[in-house]
């Protein structure tokens, strides 16, 4: 008599490990991306030895076919996942397959467009770990998670974000911009961002001196704004995203959601480098927005 399957050990998984230790060691992505994207993998591996009934390997992985991602797709909305993070596992997911040899190909789920609210952190993140994903080499992937992270961790404009300079470093938990009009604004750094930026720093193969340009581009010459915007703009296509998610959206972010965490106009006004409140105050109404959606939400016969 033939022993039952084991359908929780399955070759594939050492696939999933070989695929984690490549993003770790190849890709230099971080410790919180490698256990996201190797937790999709293994999770696809589960299910697919569930959904078919046999022990999943290598091979299999290679020939998979679009019903049987759908299928994946479909059981994980079921368990509650939003369109973007259904997308996000997609991107992990095709990802993997990619590394696996695989050729399927589904579209991710369409996302419902609206009028212009803050991107969720939950997006934000999916947004950079898709640039860092899609990055050609290691150390762009991690010039463009800073830059990232300085917009909306920090709060700065694009063009302040790809003019700092080497001075800046070492970093500490407080971090000199020059502004609009050369106005000079201190503004604090959570560990994240200061993590990410001494990470690219680390990475960077042009180096850096104190007055020369920190981020760079591909060919060692000033990182163009509009590189970063390409990057954005590629991975909201890939996730689904709202067209009006750009870099700047991830600054107005930064300032909508300190809002709604009590921070006062006052205080936001200085952390933007606004030269005036009127300019901050804005973000009264689009908070107020924000949170009307929520309401209506919650209550459908508001």
């Amino acid at each position: 008599m033939a022993a039952p399957l084991n359908l929780d050990d399955h070759p594939a998984r050492l696939v999933a490990a070989e695929w984690a230790d490549h993003l770790r060691r190849d890709r230099r992505r971080s410790d919180h991306t490698v256990r996201a994207y190797a937790a999709t993998a293994h999770r696809l591996i589960a299910f697919l030895g569930r959904h078919r009934g046999q022990i999943i390997d290598g091979d299999l992985l290679a020939g998979l076919d679009k019903g049987d991602l759908r299928a994946f797709l479909a059981e994980r909305r079921g368990e509650g996942l939003s369109n973007v993070s259904a997308a996000r596992e997609l991107s992990a997911v095709r990802a993997f397959l990619d590394f696996a040899g695989g050729k399927a190909r589904v579209k991710g789920p369409r996302i419902k467009k609206g009028v212009p609210r803050p991107v969720t952190p939950a997006d934000i993140a999916a947004i950079a770990e898709d640039a860092v994903e899609s990055a050609a080499e290691p150390w762009i992937a991690a010039r463009d998670e800073a830059v990232l992270l300085l917009l909306y961790g920090a709060g700065l404009r694009i063009g302040e974000a790809v003019g700092l300079t080497g001075d800046a470093l070492p970093l500490g938990d407080r971090l000199s911009v020059t502004g609009k009009r050369g106005k000079t604004r201190i503004v604090p750094l959570l560990p994240p961002v200061r993590e990410a930026v001494e990470r690219y720093a680390a990475l960077c193969p042009y180096g850096y001196a104190d007055k020369e340009i920190l981020f760079r581009g591909a060919k060692g010459g000033p990182l163009a704004p509009d590189l970063i915007r390409r990057a954005v703009r590629a991975a909201r296509v890939r996730l689904g995203l709202d067209g009006r998610t750009t870099p700047h959206a991830l600054r107005h972010s930064f300032a909508t959601h300190l809002l709604g965490r009590g921070a006062d106009l006052r205080s936001l006004q200085e952390l933007l480098g606004h030269a005036s409140l009127s300019s901050t105050q804005v973000y009264t109404g689009v908070d107020a927005a924000h949170l009307m959606d929520v309401y209506r939400n919650a209550h459908p016969r508001a």
